[in-house]
């Protein structure tokens, strides 16, 4: 059968919609907040209401819109799941294909500051034999992969359909993938049952069923490593609301952040303070641009509930591993540790369940590698694939 051709697509939110969401901000009605300059109880209302502000009479959506539409974006239907994503072509001697993905609460843009110098180093201060062809899909129900009608959509089926984009679609017999957060999942998954099609992965956290995080003690951390085992414990604490919600009933939830973008930005607001490596003050890490552009990318297109229905469906996902070989993950595998990511796992757990071949440790950054650190993490790509090139393209 023949593979369904990708249409180029172009972002242009309709001026209704945003006159809709500046009515809504003038309009918005926060709640009473005292005792919270902490955030022990949540996001601050002193902050949120100067977001708020800042949002409704100074935010230029159509300044950033364009800004993403200065880079290739496509849509195609597969498997009747829409998948939008961004396609840029390298610039160098033989571009390696490359497909990153991204988590909750990211959107595609969370690469925006590592598309340009993944795709064209020379142009960036590096050498052009580290070219990649970027690919950045919205995970589906996620973004501008909408409206998703389908049920049953996991980050197994999201490999599924990724191996389909890029071999089937683009053409590529042979790519390199990247994640984080969900992505991360979906990149192991794709390195454990497409392994032969893989030049390699890459991925900023350990989450992936084969990494058997549930049977991690302290005493599988070395001495040097036992520290990240005690951050771990401690930051997870801060990443586990969303998780009984999202994974319960988010449909309810969805219709509180579908009527409210207050709502909806101080959800999502509150992950990105608390995950990242910003010591508290969230602007360390994102601009009130870079928040609001997440939240608006949500808002716009009407997909927090999707977003949030991923939980519930991979929250029943049985995984079944594609064989029973070891490593569990056999495509080439490096593993970049930031100091505060929400999880971590010793070296020898990698070395165990893994082909790994690069393994290192960024001085900074949390949960959102992409957008905390992204001069770090381009360097930490290219130095994980440069060994693994020769003949990259497909």
């Amino acid at each position: 059968m023949r593979a369904p051709r990708p249409e180029p697509f172009a972002i242009a939110i309709p001026d209704a919609d945003l006159a809709d969401l500046r009515e809504r901000l003038v309009r918005a009605r926060l709640a009473e907040d005292f005792a919270n300059d902490d955030w022990r109880y949540g996001v601050e209302g002193g902050y949120l209401r100067e977001l708020v502000e800042y949002w409704r009479d100074a935010y230029d959506w159509r300044k950033h819109e364009a800004e993403m539409n200065a880079v290739p974006h496509f849509r195609v239907v597969l498997d009747d799941v829409p998948i939008h994503f961004v396609h840029v072509r390298g610039t160098g001697p033989d571009p390696m294909p490359l497909v990153l993905s991204h988590g909750w609460p990211w959107t595609f843009w969370d690469y925006a500051r590592t598309i340009g110098p993944l795709a064209d180093p020379g142009a960036h201060g590096g050498d052009p034999a580290d070219a990649f062809d970027v690919v950045v899909p919205s995970l589906p129900g996620y973004g501008f992969s909408s409206p998703l009608r389908r049920t049953g959509v996991t980050w197994s089926t999201t490999a599924d359909l990724w191996a389909r984009l890029m071999g089937d679609v683009l053409g590529y017999e042979r790519f390199a993938a990247q994640g984080g957060d969900w992505g991360a999942f979906v990149t192991a998954e794709l390195g454990h049952r497409f392994a032969d099609r893989l030049h390699g992965i890459h991925i900023t956290i350990p989450a992936h069923p084969a990494f058997d995080l549930d049977r991690l003690g302290p005493d599988e951390f070395s001495p040097e490593e036992r520290p990240r085992f005690e951050r771990m414990i401690q930051r997870v604490g801060s990443a586990t609301a969303h998780l009984k919600v999202h994974s319960s009933d988010p449909q309810t939830l969805a219709y509180a952040f579908q009527d409210s973008p207050v709502g909806l930005a101080a959800w999502i607001v509150e992950r990105r303070r608390s995950w990242s490596d910003c010591d508290g003050d969230v602007e360390r890490r994102f601009s009130k641009d870079d928040l609001l552009t997440t939240v608006s990318l949500y808002w716009l297109t009407r997909t927090i509930g999707t977003s949030m229905r991923f939980y519930w469906e991979n929250m029943r996902l049985a995984w079944k591993p594609a064989h029973d070989r070891s490593p569990v993950i056999e495509a080439p595998t490096g593993i970049a540790v930031l100091p505060y990511e929400l999880l971590f796992i010793p070296r020898r757990r990698a070395e165990e369940k893994t082909n790994l071949v690069h393994w290192s440790e960024l001085p900074a950054g949390g949960h959102f590698a992409p957008a905390e650190e992204p001069e770090r993490l381009v360097e930490d790509i290219r130095a994980c694939f440069r060994p693994l090139r020769g003949g990259a393209r497909g």
